[in-house]
């Protein structure tokens, strides 16, 4: 038996669906099942999944089409999209859609289930609207709004507030927010504190509460209310 997911299944041929949902049940997974885009774009809108997995080709709106439209909405859920279709080029459209694996037609149960509880371990790093409580990072429009007020970050920032944004509320070590800056040699860990506190000046200096935190012994993070032993200066 595996941990138990919660699965979102949008699929319009019935019989696969039917099977689908069979066989997830018995690996103690849940599974909510819509049978086209539309459908299954409002179940995604109305409730947290562990995993969505689509179809590409459906009526009224396909995968393709759903997953880019929750993507630009900040859905972070991570997405297994099925398809007959294997050629580079469909898959190369589909990862720029926002999907995070690809399982063809026809596929083994067994690799279906392995691919879900991987996916499930993490969040999908293709959102491309970021909120953290009263923090909004627009990464198409390249825009970071709190409150409704516009930030102004340098490129540095930018990355540093990205990763934080896409692992809230967890914490990130500052060995892996320095190799992110730095992947070839980091500097002294100087440099590393003045960008952390450029970016601090510009997310939170100029509101009540502290969104940046820097836990002792573990990392940095980003998200609402201080724990006990967080500095937020």
């Amino acid at each position: 038996m595996s941990g138990h997911l919660r699965v979102l299944l949008v699929e319009d041929d019935i019989d696969l669906a039917t099977t689908v949902l069979d066989y997830l049940a018995l690996e103690n997974m849940s599974c909510d099942h819509a049978a086209n885009g539309v459908a299954g774009y409002n179940l995604a809108r109305a409730n947290a999944y562990d995993v969505m997995l689509l179809d590409i080709n459906m009526p009224r709106m396909n995968g393709l089409a759903m997953c880019r439209k929750l993507r630009e909405e900040g859905v972070d859920t991570p997405v297994l999209m099925l398809t007959a279709r294997d050629t580079l080029d469909d898959k190369v459209e589909g990862f720029r859609a926002g999907t995070d694996d690809y399982l063809v037609k026809p596929f083994a149960f067994a690799e279906l289930i392995v691919r879900l509880q991987a996916l499930s371990r993490r969040r999908s790093g293709q959102a491309r609207l970021l909120t953290v409580g009263p923090l909004q990072m627009d990464l198409d429009q390249r825009q970071v709004r709190r409150e409704g007020k516009a930030l102004t970050l340098t490129p540095t920032g930018w990355q540093l507030l990205e990763k934080l944004m896409r692992h809230s509320p967890g914490v990130v070590s500052k060995s892996d927010l320095e190799q992110l800056l730095w992947p070839d040699s980091p500097p002294d860990s100087n440099a590393f504190k003045v960008h952390l506190y450029k970016l601090r000046m510009a997310v939170d200096k100029p509101f009540a509460s502290a969104l940046i935190h820097t836990v002792p012994g573990q990392g940095v993070r980003c998200g609402e209310a201080e724990r006990d032993g967080e500095e937020a200066i």
